[in-house]
């Protein structure tokens, strides 16, 4: 998942963060709730899956594809 990490631009802790919080996450949709949580967004994309700032709407970078939504 590093490769990843760096290829998207996504920082090490908000990639943490993002599978933990999956792997707690019973659904998708439970999943893009939590995120909001700690005020990320999760943003279906033509790249793929990518967590976005959700003040500001930013894309933070692309997540690994296994997480999927």
């Amino acid at each position: 998942m590093m490769i990843a990490t760096k290829r998207s631009g996504l920082s090490a802790q908000a990639l943490k963060l993002a599978v933990e919080e999956r792997r707690r996450a019973l659904s998708p949709r439970e999943w893009k709730h939590r995120m909001a949580g700690y005020a990320y967004g999760l943003k279906e994309t033509a790249r793929g899956l990518v967590l976005t700032d959700l003040i500001g709407g930013r894309e933070i970078g692309a997540l690994p594809m296994e997480l999927g939504a």
